[in-house]
């Protein structure tokens, strides 16, 4: 299992073409936007620089690490020869069935099809497909090249053969796969996703203020990040959408979005990505200080 396509050339699907690429496998990194996939390889670059600078790897590490990756706009000409195809788009399940129909025709029969959601049902994904033995859920956490822990789902029908294969190669990759049952929102994100909603509640209801919420979190916790900021780290609408997911799955009020966060996004402050979110990243310095606590 030496060729691996990742779609979705964002910043899980760019983390996780890094880290393939950098333990020798030749990726293949495909998006519809060749502007999405230049800003992915420049990611990519810039966070090797990081571990060049800080003496992880060498310069010539760095550059077999980039020209292990070749990038496409089609899925068919991606996924052409490659042995796992890792699913990285948006979390929206319209979009995830959309691909996994197509990946099922241009895909080899032997291919193993994964996806990177963080809450959707894999059997549901797996059930659009001919062959749902072959699909797993692999949830990297982000950033992908430092965190260590991959949820690992088996849908319904998920075959043990892949998901041998799959915690296998995990460790392969340095990291420690967990293998999970398939309910929404996993373990990660059902444990958590409600914890940062539970503190956007509490900043709703005036309990106290944003970095009030996540100095207790930090200081009181031991938590690196407080709750408020790594939900802007996330993406507000990423959380939202992962709470839909669970809300809807679950049928429990508690899992319900906060009606602020569920503002926020309508009103476009979706944290780091959109330069707002619970704190102001208008000033790129800002959001560049956020993000180098997670990254090399």
């Amino acid at each position: 299992m030496k060729n691996i396509a990742v779609i979705g050339a964002g910043t899980m699907g760019n983390g996780i073409a890094h880290t393939f690429a950098q333990n020798g496998f030749k990726v293949q990194l495909i998006d519809i936007s060749q502007e999405a996939l230049n800003k992915g390889l420049k990611t990519i670059s810039t966070n090797l620089d990081r571990m060049v600078a800080k003496e992880k790897i060498s310069e010539q590490q760095k550059t077999e690490t980039l020209n292990n990756i070749s990038t496409f706009t089609s899925i068919k000409a991606g996924v052409d020869f490659a042995a796992l195809v890792v699913e990285a788009a948006t979390e929206n399940l319209d979009l995830k069935l959309k691909i996994f129909k197509e990946l099922d025709e241009a895909c080899s029969e032997s291919a193993i099809l994964a996806t990177n959601t963080s809450s959707i049902s894999i059997t549901q994904i797996a059930a659009v497909t001919s062959n749902p033995q072959r699909v797993i859920g692999m949830h990297f956490m982000n950033p992908v090249p430092i965190m260590p822990l991959v949820e690992i789902i088996r849908g319904y029908n998920t075959s043990n053969e892949v998901t041998n294969s799959i915690m296998q190669l995990c460790k392969t990759l340095g990291k420690e796969p967990v293998e999970v049952n398939d309910y929404p929102g996993f373990v990660a994100n059902r444990i958590l996703m409600p914890m940062l909603n539970e503190s956007i509640e509490t900043l709703y209801n005036g309990v106290a203020g944003v970095k009030e919420i996540d100095a207790v979190m930090k200081l009181g916790m031991a938590h690196p990040m407080g709750p408020l900021q790594l939900a802007d780290f996330i993406g507000l609408d990423v959380c939202l959408s992962i709470l839909n997911v669970m809300y809807n799955g679950f049928k429990n009020p508690k899992y319900a979005p906060c009606p602020l966060l569920v503002n926020m996004v309508n009103a476009g402050k979706l944290g780091i990505k959109s330069g707002e979110g619970f704190y102001n990243y208008s000033e790129s310095k800002k959001a560049e200080k956020v993000s180098k606590q997670f990254l090399m």
